[in-house]
């Protein structure tokens, strides 16, 4: 995992692959997953019949509990055939996955006992509470009566998530014999991390035939007759000694959801394809939030992230800020409680750094992968710092601020110490040890910085974007000092905020670029590419108005807009490969931020253009949900955007991106002090009339308000309110 540590003479080389590489085989695309589902500490990654077959034994399929494998098999047959799929549905709220199906021709003997389709089969399922629960119908639509032999098949390989992605490892732990009795079956393993995993499973009413892979059920069934099985995973929770009980659990898991549903503001818009995709935004949103005991956490992705990230839950949390400020304040929770409090090379841990990952998986606790609690990510500890900035001035809740500054105090104290070795006024990362990210920045892949020709940036390395990050940090830290009574921390940190932009914009811009320098190299030579970073800078406030606009220019050539968004690395640069993780692909939650520094400079017409190319690519994609990235192919007339092959779907801050592009299309600026509500150049995209807001907070209550178009302009009314907070819009 070493990076090339001089430039490229002409050679041609192989360059080495990261540890922690996602490989692109068809067995380990997400895709092949019908549908996912997630709560708590718990996702399945099914097929569309809802089972995980035993060809697909090497595939992401599964059901995961801890960052393991609980469940890699379960395969439904009836007669020994796979079943006819009718239809496969995720419910609304990602609750239920429901799947019918039906037999096919059916023969004995030679001769044809049951026609196709008399057997009417729904299987549905839900996870909750550290178990997988499945209830599955089985009526006979037939005029005479009907037999079936109906087996479920189902193995527990308790593979670590990141065998799954493809690490070989040198050993394992063992697997305890299976344990099969009347109504249940017990897997076990001892991990090398001296854990023992379980996986139960128990069935009502009790099988034919119960063996340590398999449950047969023969049924008779009269004409209309119809008979439920029921079916419990269970991972360790305590509910060994249960019943299924799938009906009581499954209202737990309703109200669960509906008590999530009921945080933040809702939006509903005069297009209704456009409501679908929010619906389906908030919901994937919903699921992916884990309630943890700091508060409400946004997991990163299905499959390969489920788990907290520090950068993924910030991003997410400012995407959300202006709907649902409580995130932010759990994320905040969360965060603080987790920060780095001694020095550990293995984990990339300085006091007072942010976490970057956190697994709880068996290669996590041995020390096999550094994650367990990892902190190489250079960009989560001022952006720590910056959303508490942001959520106070959205929420004005300084006993929140007051709760965590110790910790925003010590995430300063890491960006102006152990983040700045060189004390040149500029973090910068290398990572610590050989297990660790090479690059540590959103862009982290080991190819993602380089320099005009392609050479490898050589460490350690100063982001362009993470400069710019601090200086609206300090800037932001400043407010908070004064609202908690540190009025010369203030000044002081207003003091270095304006050092750091003058110093930022000397060191990082490059007019014959129009854009400012990806990074800076070990050696603080400007990395000269055109790149997505920079448009960080307009959401860390760092450029001039005619600096911002030329840069608006930039990142919409065509060179690095491709129809369907802004490129991470713009057409033309050497490493520039439209299929690549960071060097030429689309993010969504890049072009949010990207576009909330737009917005910030009054420049709308690009925030509108990127808006409509993402509400435009996500019609092509499954289920109405943006993907964690996708190919930067340029838009040609009737085709649509090019998938990338193990993008994560849902992604928590992809799932965000729209929402917060709506926000800046309105540019909404919420003073929760001062309980004032702004809107500031409010923009309608062209095939929306109207948008109403209900229950957004200002201050101390709630506003329901209506926002449509009047001719040229956009104006906007209130249609309820529980608080007397101002309301106004500047054009």
């Amino acid at each position: 995992m070493n990076q090339a540590g001089e430039r490229s003479s002409g050679a041609r080389y192989a360059e080495p692959i990261a540890s922690f590489y996602i490989p692109t085989t068809g067995t380990q695309t997400p895709d092949k997953g019908g549908m996912p589902l997630k709560q708590g500490d718990s996702f399945a990654l099914l097929d569309p019949r809802g089972d995980i077959p035993r060809s697909e034994s090497l595939s992401a399929l599964g059901v995961y509990y801890n960052d393991t494998r609980h469940l890699s098999g379960l395969d439904f047959l009836i007669e020994g055939q796979r079943p006819v799929l009718l239809s496969a549905s995720l419910q609304d709220d990602n609750t239920l996955f429901a799947v019918d199906l039906a037999n096919q021709d059916m023969y004995r003997e030679g001769k044809l006992a049951m026609s196709r389709e008399t057997l009417h089969i729904v299987r549905t399922k839900f996870l909750w509470s550290g178990s997988f629960n499945e209830r599955i119908l089985v009526q006979n639509f037939g005029r005479w009566p009907a037999t079936a032999r109906l087996l479920i098949w189902f193995d527990a390989d308790f593979r670590d998530l990141f065998e799954v992605r493809g690490i070989k490892r040198q050993r394992r732990g063992a697997s305890v014999p299976t344990e099969a009795a009347e109504e249940s079956v017990l897997f076990r393993y001892r991990g090398l991390d001296e854990l023992e995993r379980r996986t139960y499973l128990r069935f009502s009413p009790r099988p034919t035939a119960l063996t340590a892979d398999h449950a047969v059920f023969d049924l008779a069934l009269a004409p209309h007759e119809s008979v439920k099985i029921w079916m419990l995973v269970d991972f360790g929770s305590g509910e060994v000694s249960r019943k299924p009980r799938f009906g009581s659990r499954l209202r737990q898991a309703i109200r669960e959801k509906r008590r999530i549903a009921g945080r933040g503001a809702t939006i509903s818009t005069s297009n209704t394809l456009l409501n679908e995709i929010l619906c389906r935004a908030v919901a994937d949103l919903h699921m992916l939030t884990t309630e943890t005991e700091h508060g409400p956490y946004p997991y990163a992705g299905i499959p390969w992230f489920s788990t907290p990230f520090g950068r993924d839950g910030i991003i997410t949390a400012l995407e959300l800020l202006w709907v649902d400020p409580s995130l932010g304040r759990g994320v905040l929770d969360f965060l603080a409680a987790t920060q780095a409090r001694t020095d550990d090379p293995a984990r990339d841990a300085e006091p007072g750094k942010i976490l970057h990952e956190m697994r709880q998986g068996e290669m996590a606790r041995t020390g096999e992968v550094p994650f367990g609690k990892y902190y190489g990510s250079v960009d989560a500890t001022p952006l720590f710092v910056l959303l508490a900035g942001l959520y106070h001035r959205r929420t004005g809740d300084t006993e929140t601020i007051r709760r965590i500054w110790p910790q925003i105090l010590a995430a300063l104290s890491w960006i102006d110490g152990k983040g700045d070795p060189d004390h040149d006024g500029f973090v910068e990362y290398r990572t610590r040890t050989k297990k660790g990210l090479d690059n540590q920045g959103w862009k982290d892949s080991r190819d993602s910085i380089m320099h005009a020709d392609g050479a490898l940036a050589s460490g350690p390395i100063a982001l362009s974007e993470v400069q710019a990050y601090i200086h609206e940090a300090k800037g932001l830290a400043a407010q908070l000092a004064r609202a908690i009574g540190e009025p010369d921390l203030a000044v002081r940190l207003e003091r270095e905020a304006l050092l750091l932009r003058e110093s930022i914009e000397h060191a990082f811009w490059r007019e014959e670029l129009g854009t400012y320098a990806l990074a800076l190299d070990g050696e603080k030579q400007p990395c000269c590419v055109r790149a997505s970073n920079a448009g960080h800078l307009l959401f860390g406030g760092v450029p001039t108005k005619a600096r911002a606009e030329t840069l608006a220019s930039t990142l919409m050539h065509a060179n690095s807009f491709s129809g369907w968004g802004i490129r991470t690395l713009s057409r033309g640069e050497a490493r520039f490969n439209p299929m690549s993780y960071h060097n030429g692909s689309v993010w969504p939650h890049d072009n949010a931020v990207i576009a909330l520094g737009l917005a910030r400079y009054g420049i709308k017409a690009p925030v509108l253009s990127i808006f409509e190319a993402l509400f435009d690519s996500v019609r092509y994609f499954e289920d109405g949900r943006l993907p964690e990235l996708f190919c930067g192919f340029a838009r040609r007339r009737g085709h649509a955007p090019t998938k990338y092959p193990v993008a994560c779907a849902p992604q928590a801050w992809a799932s965000g991106a729209l929402i917060s592009l709506l926000g800046a299309l309105l540019g909404i600026e919420i003073d929760g002090a001062e309980r004032e509500l702004r809107f500031i150049k409010p923009v309608l995209p062209a095939e929306v009339e109207q948008i109403v807001l209900r229950r957004l907070t200002v201050g101390d209550g709630e506003l329901d308000l209506k926002i449509e178009r009047n001719g040229a302009s956009v104006g906007v009314s209130v249609l309820s309110r529980t608080t007397d907070a101002r309301v106004t819009v500047e054009t």
